[in-house]
């Protein structure tokens, strides 16, 4: 089987992912019977809020120190102590103290949302051949609104892949006013990218909020948070209406790996070197939430 392998700009190595779950994604989503699993069960939301509410009871916490020892996780970036936490889904989306994901003082730059793989590009209605040659990617289906889509369809998109061992809040990648989210109903695939190798189009039938951010600088910016299998919900924990800082919180994830799409007006940003040359050779770029994604253009 293909390793996933992504170019970690804090390290500058290529680095092969450790997939939480492996051997149960590639049976799901590569084997005959598998598939039958996917489609009678695990991509309906019952079975992600099954799995959800066992990653909630208190015996859960047991699987916390074994996990942060597998993945290798740093307790002192925590902003509470691994005890602390009353369930494993209690310390999946835990919090993280401030200087542990700096974000950007460049006033002209526009930073990552969360930590994780990320791809973006120039253009939004010109994407495809992701993670698998023949894909286009639907920008109607994913907003759910054809006079949107045509509005932002060559403006640049940046697609930024959430997996179990990450840090799991998302935020604001530039100061702003955000509407209220809208959200969108579908089902629950993994967003893996053995998952997305077989079909991309779970990244835009998938649950999903979308919220409109308005900013001074560089127009309307879309945040878009997918949800995937064994994300129980997606939290939103930002007031709408009221102005946010770049970097400041805008809610997480519960427990499963998850995506978070922002796409941005045409000819408001220009992408990042490293994000922009990688993602052109469909090599996923790692960066934590703070970094820089873009300047304004």
């Amino acid at each position: 089987m293909e390793a996933i392998r992504y170019f970690n700009r804090h390290t500058q190595a290529l680095e092969t992912e450790q997939v939480y779950g492996e051997a149960f994604l590639r049976w799901v989503y590569g084997n005959p019977l598998g598939a039958a699993a996917l489609h009678t069960l695990v991509k309906h939301s019952c079975f992600s809020s099954w799995y959800g509410k066992r990653m909630s009871r208190p015996e859960s916490a047991q699987r916390i120190a074994p996990f942060i020892a597998e993945y290798g996780l740093d307790p002192a970036d925590f902003a509470d102590s691994p005890d602390a936490f009353g369930s494993f889904n209690e310390f999946f989306f835990r919090k993280l103290r401030p200087e542990a994901r700096p974000v950007d003082e460049d006033s002209h730059s526009v930073v990552f949302p969360a930590d994780g793989r990320h791809l973006g590009f120039e253009r939004a209605s010109a994407i495809q051949g992701v993670f698998v040659k023949g894909q286009k990617f639907d920008l109607a289906t994913l907003l759910g609104d054809s006079k949107l889509a045509a509005r932002y369809a060559d403006g640049a998109l940046v697609l930024s892949r959430l997996c179990p061992v990450d840090y799991h809040r998302f935020h604001f990648p530039v100061a702003g006013t955000a509407d209220e989210s809208r959200l969108i109903n579908g089902p629950l695939f993994s967003v893996s990218p053995i998952a997305l190798r077989k079909n991309l189009s779970y990244l835009w039938t998938n649950k999903r909020a979308i919220t409109a951010l308005h900013t001074e600088r560089i127009g309307t910016v879309l945040l878009l948070e997918i949800g995937a299998t064994c994300v129980g919900s997606i939290h939103q924990t930002f007031t709408p209406g009221k102005l946010v800082g770049k970097g400041a919180e805008k809610g997480y994830f519960a427990f499963g790996g998850s995506s978070t799409i922002t796409l941005f007006e045409p000819g408001a940003i220009r992408l990042a070197e490293d994000l922009r040359d990688h993602s052109s050779r469909q090599i996923e770029l790692y960066a934590r939430m703070g970094s820089a994604m873009a300047v304004f253009a």
